[in-house]
């Protein structure tokens, strides 16, 4: 764990302390030594005591000193990075059902393999996350908006059926548009709108509709960015009755997409990689690190610390350290 709270003199002032204690006592050990060599008949403390004190005695003022460290590095107020979910955030996954997605080059087929590691995403989001489900072909359709509620979004992901055409651009705007109209549905706050994000799942080159480009710039422009993904190889084909089509992913569109509203772009070639993407994408988007003050735990330790240095004092010799 990470300490942010306590500066470098307070780190040198504490080793200070550490060394000024440690040498305390071993001098105090040293002096007691000369004291018994001073006055003590060595013949007669052979009988009587033949065995010396061995390490046990130093356990508690060990305790003791260690007790000490914990409960100063308290007292400083440390902090550390920790990672927690977000409160508020708006997501739209989108996903591609162009006819592409009977492609069968990911097992058993490219939409059937999406459908499996989009659900496990949404069921993996944290509860405070509004996330929507948008599918689209030639036209876009908002399945369900943003909500907290993730069994109609599964529902919805397990039903996807396959239609003609790809409309990037059209899928795009419709998820700009149910962001701002669940955002004038949702209380802001002085720092404004939730966060938001839509997460584009293609496999295909745009071919109907609006310039995705200039959706995905406007995008940008309202601090929307998109990660896209881009699911399939080069070698995907589909069966239309007599012939055959070849239906290679379009990486380069994709990845200009997620450039131009300020997101990123991940490549996925099979269902192992897709889970991959939409685990780091669960991680970006659900969770946030922060710095959370983390004194009650050094204050818990010192505290026991103290307590075990007090119970082997009085087990050893009947009386606390000193």
């Amino acid at each position: 764990m990470a300490i942010d709270g306590f500066s470098t003199p307070g780190w040198l002032g504490l080793l200070a302390v550490i060394a000024a204690l440690t040498a305390g006592y071993l001098w105090a050990q040293r002096q007691r030594r000369r004291h018994m060599l001073r006055f003590a008949n060595l013949a007669l403390l052979e009988r009587v005591a033949p065995s010396r004190p061995g390490w046990p005695r130093h356990l508690p003022p060990t305790l003791l000193l260690v007790a000490l460290i914990l409960l100063t590095v308290a007292m400083a107020g440390p902090i550390a990075l920790t990672r927690v979910p977000r409160n508020r955030a708006t997501v739209l996954l989108v996903i591609d059902v162009s006819l592409s997605m009977r492609a069968s080059d990911v097992q058993p087929t490219r939409l059937a393999a999406a459908q499996d590691a989009a659900a496990r995403f949404v069921e993996d989001m944290p509860p405070t996350i509004n996330l929507g489900l948008e599918s689209f072909a030639g036209t876009a359709t908002i399945l369900v908006p943003p909500s907290t509620d993730r069994a109609p979004v599964v529902q919805q992901i397990r039903t996807l059926k396959l239609a003609e055409s790809t409309g990037t651009g059209e899928a795009l705007a419709a998820a700009l548009n149910a962001i701002e109209a669940f955002n004038i549905q949702v209380p802001g706050t002085e720092s404004g709108a939730p966060p938001a994000r839509i997460v584009l799942m293609s496999d295909g080159k745009q071919n109907t509709g609006r310039d995705e480009y200039e959706v995905a710039t406007e995008a940008g422009r309202q601090h929307i960015s998109i990660s896209t993904i881009s699911f399939g190889t080069q070698y995907g084909i589909i069966d239309l009755g007599n012939q055959t089509y070849p239906v290679p992913v379009d990486d380069p569109s994709l990845t200009q997409v997620a450039h131009l509203s300020g997101g990123q772009f991940y490549p996925a070639q099979s269902s192992t990689q897709l889970h991959q993407v939409y685990d780091t994408l669960g991680q970006q988007i659900g969770y946030q690190t922060i710095e959370a003050d983390t004194s009650k735990l050094w204050l818990a330790l010192g505290t026991l610390t103290s307590l075990l240095a007090a119970a082997a004092a009085l087990a050893r010799s009947q009386r606390l350290p000193a």
